[in-house]
């Protein structure tokens, strides 16, 4: 679904810079979903589940093409 658009920002800004801007989105989505956790008091072992479980799901939808 993603994957075009991942395909053409990296032609764009180079491999290095996509997987940069990559590594602080991913880093961000994990602290939203870790703040999400501790919020609703869900433990760490069920948050990683949910950090694993949007790992595959943005590689189904082509965001890590």
């Amino acid at each position: 679904m993603f994957a075009p658009f991942v395909v053409l920002t990296r032609q764009l800004i180079g491999d290095r810079k996509l997987k940069q801007v990559r590594g602080q989105a991913i880093a961000l989505h994990s602290k939203v979903i870790t703040n999400f956790c501790n919020r609703v008091g869900i433990p760490s072992k069920e948050r990683q589940a949910f950090i694993r479980m949007a790992r595959d799901h943005g590689k189904t939808l082509g965001l890590l093409a």
